[in-house]
């Protein structure tokens, strides 16, 4: 059964050297059993599965999220939730993770891979509009991962700073968009990751690196 999903596709990312993505790929860790599984199941019966963070962006959205210790994590595009799954392993105990995703066809089959997990009582689905949900959600974030539509990027930030604790993170993935930032003559996705780029870099409230894994990482902390 195929499905769609609310994130763009990530259509073309092989701007990356292909020897020295497998390079990074061989030496960094595996992935466990279930997200394996997931992998697999989304490539082989979900639409656009280059959307799927796969395993070594996940291995680095996990590293991150064990570094930083959140209690609360919200993530903007729940997609099949693989990015979700690895995002969750680095909550505290007590730890809450909220994942949005616009489409309700996937929704199932992510809360498939949470129990699989074992993450299910950590993780809480919403299903519908982010930039309406986001302000109905009553907590401070610790760590936000934006990587829904790349057209309302500086939307969705200008929503979660006020949210996030003074000293926490937010992840923007696909920054560089197939490495179309550098083109002059740009559509609509590229010109709002451009602004975004150009919002986050200016803006004193936080400090920020751009991470070249995959199509584009950009890290920022709130000071």
């Amino acid at each position: 059964m195929l499905f769609s999903s609310s994130k763009n596709s990530k259509s073309n990312m092989n701007f990356f050297p292909e020897e020295l993505q497998e390079y990074c790929e061989k030496h960094s860790s595996k992935e466990d059993e279930v997200l394996y599984e997931l992998n697999r199941k989304t490539h082989l019966d979900v639409l656009k599965p280059r959307m799927l963070s796969g395993q070594h962006q996940g291995v680095f959205l996990q590293m991150l999220s064990h570094m930083i210790q959140p209690i609360q994590i919200l993530e903007i595009g729940t997609y099949t939730g693989y990015s979700a799954i690895c995002l969750a392993k680095g909550l505290k105990e007590n730890g809450q993770l909220h994942t949005i995703d616009i489409n309700e066809e996937l929704k199932d089959l992510a809360a498939e891979y949470f129990q699989k997990a074992e993450l299910e009582k950590k993780i809480k689905q919403y299903t519908g509009n982010a930039l309406e949900i986001i302000p109905k959600i009553e907590a401070e974030f610790d760590l936000v991962f934006i990587d829904a539509d790349k057209i309302n990027y500086s939307n969705y930030y200008d929503l979660v700073l006020p949210k996030l604790r003074k000293g926490g993170f937010i992840l923007a993935d696909n920054v560089l968009w197939s490495g179309k930032v550098l083109e002059a003559n740009s559509d609509k996705d590229t010109e709002a990751l451009k602004a975004f780029n150009e919002k986050i870099t200016k803006d004193p409230k936080v400090e920020n690196v751009l991470v070249p894994i995959r199509d584009g990482v950009m890290v920022l902390r709130k000071i």
